[in-house]
């Protein structure tokens, strides 16, 4: 497939991709005119056509959105994303940016979200990070994987554009690529005014948007906590503690890269949750930026401590006040921002009670 792919930071899943779902039917779309079917026959040639959105699960700051109807009117940005993501929310600027300058011009985005916990299925879940991220386009959900799988996607963020003509014409994956992206929505835009015989051309403005997070040297890699993909747990007691509670002590030194847990812990298939009514996490990171996947069914209160000290201000997360963070919504919490000056630091999590439940790190 004659496709422009650029490979940068994101997440693969852990799903079997399967073959994807037939193509949209190109006979819908009119090719009146030699020119028409010409253009349309060269892109035949190269590219493949556009999947249909399946078996959708909801729908946000949309009564209902298909592929098949936007086709001929429209060019399509199909974003993969899901909200407690941090490469996915580093993107999210820029698409709101691209839906401010360009709607009127003829761009829909359309944000699949393809949850990759079991918490990012709830509606209200999506709803909340939609509001706070400010994202006004459509947004649906797709809880069963079935649009993914139809495009044979395995990433996290992922965008593909669709042409006026319905082909997918360029793609994505990961963070980057900002610039060559809106040259290409741009380019689309200015065909679609040309086969919809409209006057005059869309002009390109690739300031960065308000809000862009810059990412540091970071050589922790992302770190799941869960029994599925725990990696870098480095004081399990014992085999049968991958599906049982268990009490964990720290053992000697905390090598970088690993994590280790304090208390009473279960280890569940996506996260581990504490059952004592106090415990710890420590992890030794080499990064600019800490983020936690967590939540809690009730307020947790914990307790940061950077290289045993506690967290001042100076290089305290966005989530954090006075040295210490509030667990409720299940979402992604940034712990600590040194604020450019990465390096490799100890943090404890100590946790004040029962009920918290952790799903991965992340950094920036």
């Amino acid at each position: 497939m004659g496709v422009i792919i650029f490979l940068e930071s994101g997440k693969v899943d852990m799903v079997k991709i399967q073959d994807g779902l037939g193509d949209l039917n190109i006979s819908l779309f009119g090719t009146d005119d030699d020119s028409s079917q010409d253009r349309i026959q060269k892109k035949q040639e190269q590219y493949e056509f556009a999947k249909e959105i399946s078996t959708p699960d909801g729908f946000i700051n949309t009564d209902g959105s298909t592929i098949e109807e936007l086709i001929g009117e429209k060019i399509i940005l199909v974003d993969f994303w899901t909200y407690s993501c941090i490469n996915c929310q580093r993107t999210i600027p820029y698409l709101n940016s691209w839906h401010e300058k360009y709607a009127d011009e003829g761009l829909v985005i359309l944000g699949i979200h393809t949850p990759e916990f079991e918490f990012e299925k709830e509606y209200a879940n999506v709803k909340r990070a939609v509001e706070q991220f400010g994202i006004m386009y459509p947004v649906i959900l797709d809880n069963d994987f079935s649009t993914w799988q139809s495009y044979k996607n395995r990433y996290w963020p992922r965008k593909y554009l669709i042409d006026i003509d319905g082909f997918i014409v360029y793609d994505h994956i990961g963070e980057g690529g900002y610039n060559e992206t809106e040259e290409k929505i741009v380019e689309l835009l200015n065909e679609r005014r040309g086969v919809l015989g409209e006057q005059g051309n869309v002009s390109i403005n690739t300031a960065s948007p308000v809000g862009v997070e810059s990412i540091t040297d970071v050589r922790t890699p992302e770190t799941y906590l869960g029994a599925k993909r725990v990696e870098y747990l480095a004081n399990l007691p014992s085999e049968k503690c991958i599906s049982m509670s268990c009490t964990y002590e720290v053992r000697g030194e905390i090598e970088q890269n690993t994590f280790q847990l304090q208390g009473v812990w279960q280890l569940r298939p996506e996260e581990s949750t504490l059952i004592s009514g106090e415990g710890s996490l420590f992890l030794h990171f080499f990064a600019g930026k800490v983020n936690v996947v967590a939540g809690s069914e009730t307020p947790v209160e914990a307790e940061l401590y950077l290289d045993g000290k506690r967290v001042e201000d100076e290089f305290a997360g966005a989530h954090v006040k006075n040295g210490s963070v509030i667990f409720q919504n299940h979402d992604l919490y940034n712990l600590i921002d040194l604020k450019g000056d990465a390096g490799a630091h100890i943090l404890e999590i100590r946790v004040k009670k029962s009920g918290l439940s952790a799903f991965a790190f992340t950094f920036g």
